[in-house]
Order: structure tokens, then C-alpha cells, then sequence
């Protein structure tokens, strides 16, 4: 029903837009250098192949590969533990404000010269917190009772989640600070556009890798079922 709803009001806003606006007749001299599709390509290309962009590119496309497994499998192994997924869900309502918050306060320090120090300031913490949230799944069938979970540990819980918060943010408005300075400005949107995409990749293949790794480095144990060992999904559903 949200999914539904929310889809009806994107489709009759962005149907408004459509049939409503108006585009500005006004011919407005082209800034930038691209024509068309095969020229942003050609550019595109030119800029990929600059010393520079090419190490930069290797380095935010592995970057994130240290806190994959944590941001990507933490929950799902959570719910794994008994924790209900209403609750992971409500969870996030308290990061809302956290999350419209923080950037405002981040960019202060990324609007120097050399925003990328926030970015590699926050990323030790961030790995850390990589730790905790591996102590937090080892703690649930720890803490829990036939009541569920006690308070206190979904206050570890949201502490835990508004902290890795702070430092997720602290990396990405510091990334995208730092690719809006180095963008040169007649070629602006494609080069940030190009940017931000590596940026984003870097931070999605790792996720998929990490879930895609999960069956295969999770340890089973059979209890009760001689000669299985339960490493794959068939033995375990043996």
C-alpha cells in the first residue's frame, strides 16, 4: 500500500510537470563544449584517460570495499537473529533528522581546499564501527528473551546506526565536495556526472559482492543430521 501510493503521487507530479511547464523559448548560448551524445562520449572518454582521474577512480572504486560486508548484511543478519523487521524498520525513523542534519553541519569542514580530508578522517572510525556492528549481531541471541529484546539494545542499536551515519555521511558529502572542485566548470556536468557515478559503483559493487558472499563463508552446523554438513542450500534444507 505505501509502495502503491507513493507510486500514484510520483506518477501524477511528474505527469504536471510534464503537460504543465514550460520550457524557457529564449535562446540561451551552450556553455558547455558537447552537442550531442556522441560528443559527451568523446569527452567523457578524454577525461577518463587523464593520470589524475584514472588513479582517482581506482581508489573510489575500492575504497569502500573495507565496510561492504557491514553496511550490506548487518540487518538481514539481524533479522536472521530473531530481531523483527518492524523494528529494524522503525529504527530508521530516528535517523531521518540525523540524515537532513548532517550534511548541513559536514559541509563546512569539506568547503576548504581540501575536502578529502573528511573523507579519509572518517573512514578508520567507520571500519570500527564495522566491528561493532559484527559485535551487535553476536549479542542478539545473547540478549534475547521470549519477550523479544530488551530496550537497552535497540538503544545500542540506534546509537550504533546514527554514529556509522555520522561517518557514511562525513565520506559522501566530502566525495561529492571534492568532485564539484575539480570539475572544470565549461564541461561541468558531464565530468561530475562521470564523478559521482564512479563514486556511486564504488560503493555498490562491494555491497553486491559481500551479499553475494554471505551463503558461501557462513558456517552451518547440523544438529540432529548425521553425514550433512550443511554448507550448501540443499544440505541444509536436507
Amino acid at each position: 500500500d505505501f509502495l502503491f501510493f507513493w507510486g500514484a503521487v510520483f506518477l501524477v507530479t511528474t505527469t504536471l510537470v510534464a503537460f504543465l511547464k514550460k520550457e524557457n523559448q529564449e535562446l540561451i548560448p551552450a556553455k558547455e563544449e558537447t552537442k550531442g551524445i556522441t560528443d559527451t562520449y568523446k569527452l567523457l572518454f578524454s577525461i577518463i584517460k587523464m593520470p589524475a582521474v584514472l588513479t582517482f577512480c581506482l581508489l573510489i572504486l575500492t575504497s569502500k570495499v573495507g565496510f561492504s560486508a557491514a553496511d550490506a548484511v548487518t540487518g538481514l543478519k539481524l533479522v536472521e537473529e530473531g530481531v523483527p523487521k518492524e523494528h529494524l524498520a522503525l529504527l530508521a525513523v530516528p535517523m531521518v533528522p540525523l540524515q537532513i542534519i548532517l550534511p548541513l553541519v559536514i559541509s563546512k569542514y569539506t568547503a576548504g581546499p581540501q575536502p578529502l580530508n573528511t573523507f579519509y578522517k572518517a573512514m578508520p572510525y567507520r571500519l570500527l564501527l564495522g566491528l561493532e556492528f559484527a559485535f551487535l549481531v553476536w549479542w542478539a541471541p545473547k540478549v534475547k528473551h521470549e519477550g523479544g529484546f530488551p530496550v537497552y539494545y535497540y538503544a545500542v542499536v540506534v546509537l550504533s546506526y546514527a554514529l556509522h551515519q555520522v561517518t557514511l555521511y562525513s565520506m559522501y558529502v566530502a566525495i561529492m565536495a571534492f568532485n564539484a572542485k575539480v570539475s572544470d566548470p565549461l564541461i561541468g556536468g558531464t565530468y561530475m556526472t562521470l564523478l559521482n557515478t564512479v563514486s556511486n559503483l564504488g560503493g555498490n559493487w562491494p555491497s553486491t559482492v559481500a551479499l553475494w558472499l554471505v551463503d558461501p563463508l557462513t558456517v552451518k552446523e547440523c544438529a540432529g543430521a548425521q553425514g550433512h554438513t550443511c554448507a550448501t542450500a540443499a544440505a541444509a534444507e536436507v
